[in-house]
């Protein structure tokens, strides 16, 4: 038989790096606490370039440079202080499973096989954690940035028909959009996708409780229906980026039904205080009222990158949007081009990987408890680094710890607003570089302050108290060196 120029030509030699390249993986997240995040060498970068024709390199020095060059220079999110973003951990499951996954290299557009059954379980399952009708429809995307675009086309479809997937825009009204301020930058850039353009989502102050304020968003609607607009969606969000929040979305649901509104909810990450204990599970309630949902698994449930998610109400509508099938597409009653639904007929992509396959081994190994106790952890978490800031008198909360989120400051409230913007910037920075812990930064009021996200299965009391004091002593060292230092923040 001739040999296929791209498979190994000696398959027990490939099989020996692959074990080789997978302990090695294993160890690693073995010891996840000792490798933080850590700038690329210039060596390592000189390793990434590719010559136009490639250089016909072995398996075995593949794995090396693999080793030597790639592993360790992660974003560091496996790290259990590592509170910038939002960035999910991972799971020990996914590398078994995304193993599997590449092995069989399904494309998951559609067709008769496992992964399309597999992807059916999970979106059921979903359907049942969020108490969605199981009439609806759900499909795996990379994250809720696409999962957004997709429930929004969808509430555009149901506000104009379908003459919208013919025509475009050119002879429709202006659609406007509400969504709380802070809302998520994914929902500016979907409605610039969609043509709708980001000056039509209007935004909407908050209440008292931090949430949406239903009068004021009564009066923007009013007024642009007035102007001759046609209002079209309301979007909820559950766990607002900066701070955790989440909208009543009881209220918005109701306002939504009565003005005859699509109801989109942001759930990034917020979605999955269904599975925490109380007061944390209550924060969501409503959730199950959206016509459409969109959230990721690869944040707070660990999923390994990328996998996100969106469920939409209306199953034949979410269809109707997207479904397309020349020819070349169309389905058989029996054989491989069996097993409708395709799940090309509900999103932008016929070609889609086989991410329901960790999602599915996560479920089946940890199950909804766990991931419940561990989400409940987190929030327990940011409680005390909230509480470990109020009683330092050297940093300041900036808001009270709703969910998983805690911003804080380390300026002195005698500092000018640039001032205090600098220093957080110069801690935050410099406790990336040593290694100690990873805060992100995000505005409030007018000045920059750190900002801790715990999504982190691993994390501990220990590293929360650690991390403070990391903030303290440098903190100590900016004032007492001041003069040397700060030129650098």
């Amino acid at each position: 038989m001739q040999k296929s120029l791209l498979d190994p030509g000696d398959w027990d030699d490939f099989r020996s790096h692959v074990h080789d390249v997978l302990d090695k993986c294993v160890d690693r997240l073995m010891t996840a606490r000792d490798h933080p995040w850590r700038p690329v060498p210039e060596a390592s970068r000189r390793e990434y370039h590719l010559d136009e024709d490639g250089e016909g390199m072995t398996y075995g020095a593949l794995a090396e440079k693999l080793l030597a060059h790639v592993l360790p220079f992660a974003t560091g999110n496996t790290h259990p202080r590592f509170f910038g973003w939002v960035h999910g951990t991972g799971l020990a499951v996914g590398l078994m499973a995304e193993m599997v996954a590449a092995a069989m290299n399904s494309n998951c557009g559609g067709r008769d096989h496992a992964a399309t059954y597999i992807e059916r379980e999970v979106m059921a399952w979903c359907r049942r954690v969020f108490d969605f009708p199981e009439t609806a429809s759900g499909l795996l995307v990379t994250g809720t940035s696409q999962a957004t675009l997709v429930a929004l086309a969808v509430a555009r479809r149901h506000a104009l028909g379908p003459a919208i997937r013919r025509d475009g825009l050119r002879n429709a009204p202006l659609l406007t959009a509400y969504a709380v301020e802070g809302v998520h930058n994914a929902l500016i850039k979907a409605m610039e996708l969609l043509g709708l353009g980001s000056s039509a989502l209007r935004i909407v102050p908050r209440c008292a409780h931090g949430g949406m304020d239903t009068d004021r968003l009564a009066g923007c609607v009013d007024r642009d229906r007035a102007a001759g607009a046609r209002p079209f969606c309301v979007i909820g969000t559950a766990g607002s980026v900066d701070l955790g929040e989440f909208d009543d979305l009881h209220a918005l649901a109701a306002f939504s039904a009565r003005h005859g509104l699509w109801f989109h909810v942001d759930g990034a990450f917020g979605a999955w205080a269904r599975l925490a204990r109380s007061p944390w599970r209550e924060l969501a309630d409503g959730i199950h009222k959206a016509d459409s949902l969109a959230f990721d698994f690869h944040k707070w449930m660990s999923v390994n990158y990328d996998c996100g998610a969106v469920l939409i109400r209306d199953e034949a509508l979410h269809r109707d949007t997207f479904a397309a099938r020349p020819p070349y597409l169309a389905g058989q009653d029996f054989g491989l081009g069996g097993a409708e639904p395709w799940y090309c007929d509900y999103g932008t992509d016929l070609s889609r990987g086989f991410r329901a396959l960790k999602v599915w081994s996560a479920i089946q190994v940890h199950g909804k408890s766990a991931f419940g106790a561990a989400i409940t952890r987190n929030c327990e978490l940011a409680a005390l680094m909230g509480n470990l800031v109020d009683a330092a008198p050297d940093l300041m909360l900036c808001a009270p710890v709703m969910l998983n989120v805690c911003c804080f400051s380390a300026a002195s409230p005698e500092m000018e607003s640039e001032e205090k913007s600098a220093l957080n910037r110069y801690i935050a920075q410099c406790l990336h570089v040593s290694g100690e812990v990873v805060f992100s930064t995000t505005t409030f009021g007018d000045c920059t302050v750190l900002r801790a996200a715990i999504v982190n299965h691993r994390t501990c009391d220990a590293d929360v108290h650690a991390s403070i004091q990391a903030v303290q002593r440098l903190r100590r060292k900016c004032m007492e060196e001041s003069g040397t230092i700060r030129s650098a923040w």
